[in-house]
């Protein structure tokens, strides 16, 4: 299984638009982060994507992906989701609906905001197109098997609201997470991979920070982890610099073999 991380900014992402501190002037590639997303490619070929971030046609065009097979969604935060129009080019394509995955309150939240993609009483006008979408919920805590692989949706606070992580195979994928319950922990201890989301150095209420997202990978214990959903407070050589063994942050574009 492969993982590609699409993006790995915060929703500012970097640089901020307005920002001249060096970070955002930096000539480091690996410094320029669009908003948080990947893409999960089965040993069978299925791809499925974590979210559909703004920038999604740039992150898919650059890291050469040309067919999805479903969405997971982890919440409904405009950094995470308004990059859903973009499959419009998957699903025109492809002349059928794409399964997107997520919790009940999500799937309706991205009904709201988009109900010309989920509702087949909407229709494209003749000549043009629109993303068709199927919406199908996930219960925390009970694989489901989406293309060829068993996901596990994993519930997580993050401030007032619950996002979702995904356990896949050997992957756990945790973003926007304030703490990793007991419960919750248990589902995902035994990954090879993790990836997590570190926002700043300084406490925050609603994400983990950069002490934290280390403690919760000390906990789950995984080979490999990856620091994702990143600032413009770190180079990244300066952070990889000082994280531990098994520990690195990830940048835009890469992929890694799970």
């Amino acid at each position: 299984m492969k993982l590609t991380f699409l993006g790995t900014g915060t929703s500012f992402g970097v640089p901020q638009l307005g920002c001249g501190c060096e970070v955002c002037r930096s000539e480091d590639p690996r410094d320029t982060r669009t908003r948080v997303g990947a893409a999960v490619e089965t040993d069978g070929g299925a791809v499925l994507l974590i979210d559909t971030p703004p920038e999604l046609r740039i992150q898919l065009l650059r890291s050469g992906i040309t067919r999805v097979d479903a969405v997971l969604y982890t919440h409904g935060h405009a950094d995470h989701t308004h990059g859903i129009d973009d499959l419009r080019a998957i699903t025109a394509r492809e002349g059928t609906h794409l399964p997107v995955y997520g919790a009940r309150d999500t799937l309706d939240e991205l009904a709201r905001k988009f109900a010309y993609i989920f509702d087949d009483t909407i229709k494209a006008a003749p000549g043009t197109s629109k993303p068709q979408a199927r919406a199908i919920e996930l219960a925390p805590g009970r694989p489901m098997r989406i293309a060829d692989v068993d996901v596990t949706a994993v519930s997580l606070p993050h401030g007032p609201v619950t996002v979702f992580a995904y356990r896949i195979g050997a992957l756990a994928y945790v973003t926007d997470a304030k703490s990793i319950p007991a419960e919750s922990l248990a589902l995902l201890r035994g990954a090879r991979v993790l990836v997590v989301n570190a926002l700043f150095r300084r406490p925050h209420p609603s994400h983990l920070s950069l002490g934290e997202a280390l403690e919760a990978a000390r906990a789950v214990g995984a080979e490999r982890t990856y620091l994702t959903h990143l600032t413009h407070d770190n180079f990244h050589a300066t952070l990889a610099a000082e994280l531990p063994a098994g520990v690195e942050p990830a940048y835009d574009g890469l992929t890694i073999t799970v």
